[in-house]
């Protein structure tokens, strides 16, 4: 399963930028998706989540500020990033998984696909 992140950049404290993820697998909407974001010298974190029936988690750091959604028409996964902070830069991931215990989409061993990533810069 291919992933592939767009939507990345640079963004004054307080904007916002959307990312989406695509693929081109037919059984996308079997898959439960999640963002997570790498800073540089950190570990990868959970950052938003969805799964195949729509159930929606997200991290505390990003709880009214963000949202994902799933188009499964379109084969893809998008990350509504508003009022982004100091805290946000980081490369952003896509990935996919098809595990059914769904408490542990926060988890980054619940996936087996993922995208090589997208930069989000947050600087004035």
């Amino acid at each position: 399963v291919r992933l592939e992140e767009s939507g990345g950049g640079l963004v004054q404290p307080g904007g916002s930028l959307r990312l989406s993820c695509v693929t081109t697998d037919r059984g996308f909407r079997d898959y439960s998706m999640g963002w997570f974001r790498q800073a540089p010298g950190k570990e990868r974190d959970f950052v938003a989540s969805i799964t195949d029936l729509g159930g929606t988690e997200y991290a505390d750091s990003v709880k009214g500020r963000f949202t994902i959604s799933r188009d499964n028409a379109k084969n893809t996964v998008d990350l509504q990033m508003n009022n982004l902070k100091a805290e946000d830069p980081a490369v952003y991931y896509c990935a996919a998984g098809r595990g059914r215990f769904y408490t542990y989409t926060t988890q980054l061993p619940f996936y087996d696909y993922w995208g090589q990533g997208v930069q989000v810069t947050v600087s004035s």
